[in-house]
Order: C-alpha cells, then structure tokens, then sequence
C-alpha cells in the first residue's frame, strides 16, 4: 500500500509505503502523481519511506517503477529512501548510476533528517 505522506508540498513528494506495493499503487496512486508533478515543476524530490511492514514490490510493480525511471531519468533533484533493508540500498546505489539526482538512504531513526534534507 502506497500512501501520500501530508508533508508533500510543491515540486516534494513524500510517500509510505507498507505491506507490499503493487502495480495498482503505481497505476493509480504513485506515477499520476509523479506525472503531475513533473509537469508542473520539471524536476521533483521524492522521499520513499519504507514502514516496519513493508515487504517489497510485486513484480508488476517493480516492471512500472523501472520504466518510469528510464522515462524520467532526468527529472528528479534528490530521491530519499527510509527504512530500506539491505537489499534495496544496493538496488537504490545501482539506480543511482541511471538517475541525475541524488539518492540517499536513511534508517528508519533518521526520518526527520530525511524529511529535511528532501525539502531543502
């Protein structure tokens, strides 16, 4: 499940994440609002926190986040990751060879440092 977070504010988006996402929550929740993001602003912040329950992306999932990256790899400032378990750090450092912005991962004791690192 995808949620946006209330602190999304202008070209910053903030969601959690929880259970597992899936291609639902790209279709309908996560790549319209990027969209419209990014059409507004140019380029975007995102800040993706992973909560205690999350599990990972269902592989329809995980095939919209890869397009959309390709798509858009020019279009992101910072790209902030919470909470994420070993396995996706290293998938956030190979993505970073592919996206402009800058990506950073916190633990999940660093959300206000994450929040105001994305917002500056």
């Amino acid at each position: 499940m995808l949620q946006i977070l209330p602190e999304s504010k202008g070209a910053v988006l903030m969601v959690k994440a929880s259970e597992q996402l899936t291609h639902k929550d790209y279709e309908e929740v996560f790549i319209p609002t990027l969209d419209n993001l990014i059409n507004t602003y140019g380029k975007v912040n995102v800040l993706l926190h992973l909560d205690e329950s999350f599990s990972g992306w269902e592989l329809g999932a995980m095939w919209d986040d890869a397009k959309f990256g390709v798509k858009h790899m020019k279009d992101f400032n910072k790209i902030g990751m919470i909470g994420a378990a070993q396995w996706v750090e290293w998938t956030t450092k190979i993505s970073s060879y592919f996206i402009d912005g800058e990506i950073r991962n916190f633990k999940a004791s660093e959300l206000n440092d994450a929040m105001n690192w994305i917002k500056e």
